[in-house]
């Protein structure tokens, strides 16, 4: 009978900070989708009164916050780092990463509310100088009981012109982390799936997946970045010591200092290019996270 006692304490009590319930929950509110996971907040994703949309406050197991504070004394360099979202720069030369253009929320939908996963659907349009439509962007966001966050993105032109990506660093999938897990000045370690180690050796390759772990008031925690083996060519990633965390396929010769020549890609009317990367926010480091494990399961989605 004790042992049945013990049993059933680890896995509903909420005093260990174990939940009975892991199920991903949606719910609109002011301009924002707040999810929450086993009934504890998890994020908050923004559409409506900024330059872009993005997601806020990303928690690990146990409530640590891995991504920086918008709170304007927390933000001292790189205003345009918002918490998790997706931007690039170079669009029929427009610069949306820097936040020259904005990206305009036209809808939100919640499709699943509740689940492992829950996901909803944003539409957006990129605009160009002149606040005309450049190009168009359907997004579904999955959200995972285990901390995956996956965008499912298809990008075309919003009009009859072609839409060209040109070759740039500054994109795409982008997370800042918190100080406290910077490589530089914090507890962040950067690795690969390829075992490179720090800004150095991860800077600008290609890699299924990368990790940035520490630790935050004495947590252990981490984030992981996935390139999905289907997109239209392997990401680079633009992975800092100062804590951004990015992965793109738009800046072959910008990743490589010129190595590489550069291949910017072009939408013609009616063209749709399809794109998918997902964050994975976890306890502990790359090995006991399990993150190669996660990509595999990840990788398989379709």
């Amino acid at each position: 009978m004790r042992l049945l006692i013990i049993a059933a304490l680890l896995a509903f009590s909420p005093a260990l900070g174990l939940a009975a319930d892991d199920t991903v929950r949606l719910e609109q509110v002011a301009g924002t989708i707040e999810i929450t996971i086993g009934g504890e907040k998890f994020a908050t994703y923004h559409y409506e009164g900024f330059e872009k949309p993005f997601m806020e406050d990303l928690r690990g197991p146990g409530g640590v916050i891995v991504t920086r504070s918008l709170k304007k004394e927390a933000v001292t360099d790189h205003p345009h780092h918002k918490g998790l979202w997706a931007s690039v720069d170079e669009v029929n030369e427009n610069k949306h990463w820097m936040e020259g253009q904005p990206i305009r929320v036209e809808s939100v939908e919640i499709l699943k509310a509740e689940g492992d996963p829950a996901s909803f659907r944003i539409s957006n349009t990129w605009l160009g100088n002149d606040e005309k439509p450049v190009l168009k962007e359907d997004t579904t966001v999955h959200v995972f009981a285990d901390r995956v966050v996956s965008y499912d993105m298809k990008l075309s032109p919003a009009g009859d012109e072609p839409v060209t990506f040109g070759d740039t660093k500054e994109g795409f999938f982008a997370i800042r982390v918190r100080d406290e897990l910077r490589e530089k000045g914090g507890t962040g370690k950067i690795v690969n799936s390829n075992g490179a180690k720090g800004e150095s050796e991860a800077w600008g390759q290609t890699s299924p997946w990368v990790d940035y772990s520490g630790s935050v008031e004495g947590k252990p925690v981490g984030v992981a970045i996935f390139d999905h083996p289907s997109n239209f060519r392997p990401s680079r990633y633009h992975v800092r010591a100062y804590g951004l965390f990015a992965v793109s396929p738009f800046g072959e010769s910008s990743y490589t200092n010129g190595k590489n020549d550069a291949r910017p890609f072009t939408l013609e009317k009616g063209d749709t290019l399809r794109l998918r990367y997902a964050a994975f926010i976890h306890a502990g480091n790359a090995g006991s996270a399990d993150v190669a494990g996660r990509y595999a399961a990840y990788a398989k989605a379709k």
